[in-house]
């Protein structure tokens, strides 16, 4: 999970919300990936969408059973649909995604009754962490929002 957060903290860097994801097999990281919405204009571009890819590449198949994807917010309805896809055995996450959270918080597609497909979903590990990241994101908008709006030069 520090590996999610590291590539949290580069999408960070990106000024990109800040989510990082890793996918994991065997003990070894397979996918990495940050958002990167904004820099490639995509919606699709979330971290979790870029791991998955990633991993895909890396075990030349689309299959990645028995791999492990962290990630430090809550997977969107995309993103759990792409986790069912792609046959990972196991999400753990950081903090819940109390707006559009789609493996527990908001919806259940990750374990949906209706669904052939389960995915174990581990919830609430570097909570603090992954919520203080997006937390200091959002209150940074804020914050040059309200500034620019007073009139403020915003550097």
């Amino acid at each position: 999970m520090r590996f999610a957060l590291r590539e949290a903290e580069r999408a960070l860097e990106k000024r990109e919300v800040p989510v990082g994801a890793v996918v994991v097999k065997e003990g070894r990281i397979i996918g990495r990936g940050h958002n990167l919405i904004e820099t490639l204009q995509d919606p699709t571009a979330h971290a979790e969408m870029i791991a998955i890819t990633a991993a895909a590449a890396t075990l030349t198949s689309w299959r990645l059973n028995d791999s492990i994807l962290y990630v430090t917010l809550e997977p969107c309805t995309m993103c759990a649909g792409a986790i069912l896809l792609a046959r990972l055995k196991t999400v753990v996450y950081g903090t819940a995604d109390p707006r559009y959270g789609a493996c527990g918080s908001v919806l259940q597609i990750a374990n949906h009754d209706r669904l052939d497909l389960r995915v174990e979903v581990i919830d609430g590990i570097l909570r603090d962490e992954s919520r203080s990241l997006l937390r200091s994101f959002f209150a940074n908008i804020r914050n040059k929002n309200h500034d620019h709006r007073r009139g403020a030069r915003v550097v």
